[in-house]
């Protein structure tokens, strides 16, 4: 298996999927499983995927003032607590059922960001109601921790339902999930072997792709196209979890 092939998949799949502010875990890890990494091997290495590219996307974030760091503080503490209980509980849950109710709270979502429409002008909160952004937390940190992800495609639709800016959103979200798919890596590097060779190749990847992918949606895409490919990248996600589940 080439490096340089991985570097680029993971370099390219981070680009594009930090246009929505998601880590690229819930696609590198199926691509990895199909040229040969085992699955419990493939989880930590696109955990960790997750995790360093979006460090890039939030240190540039940082540098150009976009971050809310309150907002997104209730979400980091919950999800990183119950990414470890996710992670922890995907020895005892058929994950099939879990990947079930993934699937339609994606295509719920997506379909809902593709074809809901507000009347009048679109204005967008600027409020940090605690309870509900820390629920956010708990449901990300538990999916992310149950299919070794990061939560990023949980994160970003469920601000978007409570009415936050998709530009703000995508900030928030690359900012939250190093923090829950570290826990999740470390908790799955507990529970078995970690190949450090491919991890590093396929995060070096992908976080120069995910901090290019992060300036290029800031400087040119508006929030109603960050919305689309919000929409877009859940659709995406939600297909290939089906497929997986058919095959």
């Amino acid at each position: 298996m080439s490096d340089l092939l991985i570097f680029i998949i993971a370099l390219v799949a981070a680009f594009l999927f930090a246009l929505g502010g998601v880590g690229a875990a819930i696609i590198l890890v199926p691509i990895l499983t199909t040229m040969g990494v085992p699955i419990n091997i493939a989880k930590p290495v696109g955990l960790f995927n997750n995790m360093f590219s979006m460090i890039g996307a939030t240190v540039s974030n940082i540098k150009n003032k976009r971050l809310d760091i309150k907002t997104g503080i209730p979400i980091i503490i919950f999800s990183f607590i119950f990414a470890i209980i996710g992670a922890y509980a995907s020895k005892f849950i058929p994950p099939v059922y879990i990947v079930i109710l993934f699937i339609l709270f994606l295509l719920f979502s997506s379909f809902m960001f593709l074809f809901f429409k507000n009347k009048g002008q679109i204005t967008y909160r600027e409020d940090r109601p605690v309870l509900k952004l820390s629920l956010v937390g708990v449901v990300a940190g538990l999916l992310a921790g149950l299919l070794g992800i990061g939560g990023g495609s949980v994160i970003s639709p469920l601000m978007l339902m409570l009415g936050y800016n998709p530009k703000k959103t995508t900030v928030i979200t690359a900012f939250a999930i190093p923090f829950s798919a570290f826990s999740a890596f470390v908790t799955y590097w507990a529970m078995g072997s970690i190949n450090w060779h491919l991890l590093i190749v396929a995060s070096s990847g992908g976080f120069i792709g995910a901090t290019a992918g992060t300036v290029y949606m800031q400087r040119n895409l508006n929030a109603n196209t960050v919305k689309k490919i919000l929409a877009f990248i859940l659709l995406l996600v939600a297909i290939k979890l089906a497929w997986g589940l058919i095959g």
